[in-house]
């Protein structure tokens, strides 16, 4: 039997998710709020790029208000909405969810799986950690941009071995290579940090994903936030996954003066595997949309508050980010000086 997924914010993982899905022959509904991506979807199908190829998918996509129509439930909708759009998206996804076996899988930055969970139930929501990047730069063009090893890993809230997580890992293989976790949540920590990492400081430097793991002092800084994201997530209870394949200790290490350079060296080695990629929120800040910092760094400061664990890097990244409105950032190294300032002499 065929599984009918939903697709809800057709961004650029989304998009590019979805057009491979379809590509590979699944029953695919994307689903978008902007309406000129939407209609070039509609008109001339999904272009998609980048190290997933070049080509034209035809695909099924629908605004907003034509989801209404749906008939026919899905077994699973995939949830990639920023992190502030959560809530009314999960609300809006489940009233087209099969009954009672259809799922929501979080395939979001940042750590929304208990609020998804919370609205849809958690019997019926699974997390999936994304992997792959992806851009998107003009209506109904979405391009891959890494050639990673693993593109996603999805897992079960409660981190058990399940058929419909396994189910889904093979559905996903057909965009990229995928596997289960049964350590949901510190996978969840291993991504938050590799987002507190690269998205603020390219939002605010212009600064590509490769630009941030190999020039200084935009490197220092990443590590300073790593370090800090790392031990929020162990004083929460988790066991953080390894952050760009380098043991999570070693960030803790390297800030303590343990190990700094060899830490930098293998993050410029890995930075090797992207393709020009551009972080999430620097594509907000070019597109002068709201950015995810709430979601990413504003959630580690909260529960570093929450936790008694200090987290003055990621506290000043929210800082600076936050000293411009929605939509007037204008992306400049020189806005990274004042983080430098605070690293150690």
């Amino acid at each position: 039997m065929s599984t009918r997924i939903g697709i809800m914010g057709a961004g650029a993982i989304g998009s590019v998710v979805g057009g491979m899905l379809t590509k590979a022959g699944h029953d695919v509904t994307l689903i978008d709020q902007w309406p000129a991506h939407v209609e070039a979807m509609k008109a001339n199908g999904l272009r998609l790029s980048g190290t997933c190829g070049e080509q034209v998918v035809p695909v099924r996509a629908l605004h907003l208000y034509e989801a209404q129509g749906i008939q026919e439930p899905f077994d699973a909708v995939f949830l990639a909405v920023k992190g502030y759009d959560t809530d009314w998206a999960t609300l809006f996804a489940i009233r087209f969810l099969k009954v009672p076996d259809g799922v929501i899988v979080d395939f979001q930055n940042g750590m929304n799986d208990e609020r998804v969970a919370k609205l849809a139930g958690r019997e019926r929501t699974l997390g999936c950690v994304i992997t792959i990047g992806a851009g998107m730069y003009e209506p109904g063009h979405a391009m891959r941009t890494d050639n990673g090893a693993v593109g996603f890993k999805i897992g079960e809230l409660h981190g058990q071995d399940t058929a419909r997580a396994r189910n889904l890992v093979e559905i996903l293989n057909d965009v990229a290579p995928s596997r289960l976790t049964t350590n949901l949540f510190g996978e969840r920590w291993s991504k938050l940090t590799v987002n507190c990492m690269a998205n603020p400081l390219a939002g605010l430097s212009g600064l590509g994903s490769a630009e941030i793991r190999t020039e200084l002092p935009v490197r220092r800084i990443a590590i300073q936030v790593a370090a800090e994201v790392i031990r929020v997530g162990r004083a929460a209870g988790h066991e953080v996954e390894p952050v760009f394949g380098i043991a999570a200790q070693r960030f803790v290490d390297a800030v303590e003066g343990r190990g700094l350079e060899a830490v930098e060296a293998e993050m410029a080695e890995g930075a090797q595997s992207l393709a020009g990629g551009r972080p999430s929120l620097l594509q907000d800040v070019m597109r002068g949309r709201r950015t995810e910092i709430e979601e990413l760094n504003g959630y580690v400061v909260a529960e570093g508050r929450r936790l008694g664990v200090p987290t003055p890097f990621n506290e000043a990244v929210v800082r600076e980010v936050h000293r411009h409105g929605v939509g007037t950032l204008k992306p400049d190294p020189k806005n990274l000086e004042p983080l430098a300032e605070l690293l150690p002499r």
